[in-house]
């Protein structure tokens, strides 16, 4: 092996000290600036002393070579002798060299800075902020109701941490969402799943943080590696809330976390919203309406004056608050019985338009007795449901589906997927047919029979894209549409969409229920990133165990076209064991934002329902 000579060494240190930036850069130039005004300096004393005229000593004439050195221009003006003139031109020239490359040093320092705080490498120094991990269309949806929840606050926060280029994320949000109000939104580049990166989001300080799922092929593993390192973090650790798309990657999930992650899975929930809104339909839009911070949203009180109360009692407590439920020590319960006692480590849950309405109200209700209408609830028949295209979560809804139906219900599955039914086994009430069908052939659709069906349910077709798979759905609801119109028939239509912005384009099929999946998953991440406590009570509404949200005929609980109370109405469902939370008016269905759905109204409030506008309650089936 040979010998590393001092020359290498010397040029290994001087390569390592060159590698440093723009500062060792700096230094080095710094260096051989002095050392061309010493050198000038010296030159000049011995070549030509005594000049220029006037000038009595070293300490001038290093002066006058450090303005040459750093204003090469002043060589036009000087005067002299040939050697004092040659010598500093020399020096002027090495000075345009110092001073040509520094700026170039100083302007690449300052392009680099730039850029860095272009991708968005800085830690931020905020607190009280909700962080908000990952990117997919969810965030989009997920900012916008933050910046309605935090209208009213000061300093409000949202900070993104995603790779992607900082830039391009502030731009799209700008783009999607508008006016942030008092809200900020900060944005940095990074891998969520590099506890490096992590630490540039100041989790210590958080109020809460959001893991997206990514929209990749297994977006599941990226969630479960963020939650890792967000574990292996030291220090405080805020509530987190991450979504899921696979129930069966939950104890995975739960296991990275620990016991401060809230999980939502995806597919279960919109699964779940699925199958009821094919039963009822408007109640996604009845839930979209509780989850978005738009209208009615829910609170949970403790107030003393209602512990000894029955639950029955309390429905009438609140002028302008709706009771929905209990939260006791032993769970959620939503419309428990009416004589339920209220006891004093209960907690009421309420629906209200803002924390200051809920306050209870003073004197007893105003009822009409003659309005109110008294019939027997109708007993669970047999049903047929068609169910057209199949994805990954067509299974889940099947047996949700299962679940609900009498037995010897019949479904139709008609699609053309290749894994459409091969996976449904041990289904209790349901008689399942699967059938191969383009679904947006009409031929194909009218050789299905649809009219001899209650419910028809599309599904989004995930061998396509999610707009593309849109495009399709929107689709088959005109086929459908124009079968309808044209053969007379009548049944529900439920169709499941990825983009809300097809919502206003799918109103055109008179769909009766239209599920924006993504949409319903991004209102709930921000529900639970601003109230982990609220997870019960979601949770509870979406199960199919207990009481859930039900549109049902006004004409069942007051006389239609009758000027009534919203208190009468609220008294006319608790006689049948039912919580009335509001009502559906027929006429503005498809106006948006609401569709005809009024949530929580005034108690005193007169309304007149009509035979097609509907009573939204929460009761047993």
């Amino acid at each position: 092996m040979s010998k590393i000579t001092f020359r290498e060494r010397a040029r290994y240190w001087f390569d390592n000290t060159m590698s440093r930036g723009t500062t060792s850069l700096i230094g080095w130039l710094f260096v051989v600036s002095i050392g061309l005004i010493v050198v000038v300096t010296g030159l000049t004393l011995w070549l030509a002393p005594g000049e220029p005229e006037g000038v009595s000593h070293a300490g001038e004439v290093l002066w006058i070579a450090l303005m040459h050195a750093l204003t090469p221009g002043r060589v036009a003006s000087d005067e002299g002798t040939i050697p004092y003139m040659t010598v500093m031109f020399a020096g002027s020239l090495g000075g345009l060299f110092i001073v040509s490359m520094l700026v170039g040093l100083l302007s690449n320092g300052l392009k680099q800075k730039v850029d860095r705080l272009r991708r968005g490498r800085s830690r931020i120094v905020e607190s009280g902020h909700t962080v908000v991990l990952g990117w997919s269309d969810q965030v989009f949806t997920i900012v916008s109701e933050l910046v309605k929840a935090h209208a009213s606050q000061r300093n409000s926060v949202i900070a993104i941490l995603a790779d992607r280029d900082k830039l391009e994320m502030e731009e799209a949000i700008r783009e999607h969402i508008g006016d942030l109000g008092r809200t900020r939104v900060v944005c940095r580049t990074g891998r969520p799943t590099e506890p490096r990166d992590l630490s540039l989001m100041n989790l210590a300080a958080a109020r809460s943080v959001v893991v997206l799922s990514p929209e990749s092929e297994d977006p599941d593993a990226h969630v479960i590696k963020i939650l890792l390192a967000l574990a292996k973090r030291d220090g405080i650790h805020p509530p987190v809330v991450a979504g899921l798309t696979s129930s069966r990657n939950i104890a995975a999930a739960r296991l990275a976390g620990g016991p401060d992650v809230h999980l939502v899975d995806s597919d279960d929930t919109a699964s779940r919203l699925i199958v009821q809104s094919s039963r009822q339909s408007g109640m996604s839009v009845v839930c979209m309406d509780l989850l978005n911070f738009d209208g009615g949203e829910i609170y949970l009180r403790t107030p003393k004056k209602l512990v000894g109360v029955t639950y029955g009692d309390a429905l009438h407590a609140y002028q302008t608050a709706s009771v929905i439920g209990l939260r006791r020590p032993s769970g959620v319960v939503l419309n428990p019985a009416t004589d339920t006692v209220i006891n004093a480590d209960d907690e009421v849950i309420v629906i209200a338009h803002d924390d200051s309405h809920v306050r209870l109200a003073a004197g007893k209700p105003s009822l009409d007795e003659s309005a109110i209408v008294t019939s027997d609830l109708t007993p669970t028949a047999t049903e047929r449901t068609l169910l057209l295209n199949w994805n990954g979560r067509a299974e889940h809804i099947v047996r949700y589906l299962d679940g609900y139906v009498a037995p010897g219900s019949v479904l139709e599955i008609a699609a053309d997927h290749p894994g459409a039914g091969s996976s449904l086994v041990g289904l209790r009430n349901l008689t399942v047919n699967v059938k191969d069908c383009d679904t947006t052939d009409r031929f194909a659709l009218e050789s299905l029979g649809v009219g001899l069906f209650q419910h028809v349910v599309v599904l989004s077709d995930d061998r396509f894209d999610p707009h593309h798979s849109d495009t399709r759905t929107l689709m088959t609801l005109l086929q459908l549409r124009d079968m309808q119109t044209a053969l007379g028939e009548h049944y529900s239509i439920v169709s499941e969409m990825h983009d809300e912005n097809n919502r206003s384009l799918a109103e055109v099929t008179e769909a009766d229920d239209i599920v924006i999946s993504d949409t319903v998953i991004g209102l709930l991440l921000a529900q639970l990133a601003e109230n982990r406590h609220l997870a019960d009570v979601f949770a509870y509404l979406f199960d199919s165990r207990g009481s859930e949200i039900y549109p049902r005929p006004a004409g069942e609980y007051v006389k239609t076209g009758t000027r009534v109370s919203f208190s009468t109405v609220v008294e006319s469902a608790r006689r049948r064991g039912e919580t009335a939370i509001g009502y559906r008016n027929s006429t503005a269905r498809n106006n948006p934002p609401h569709y005809g759905i009024v949530l929580n109204p005034d108690k005193n409030e007169p309304i007149v329902l009509g035979q097609k506008d509907s009573v939204i309650v929460l009761a047993e089936r």
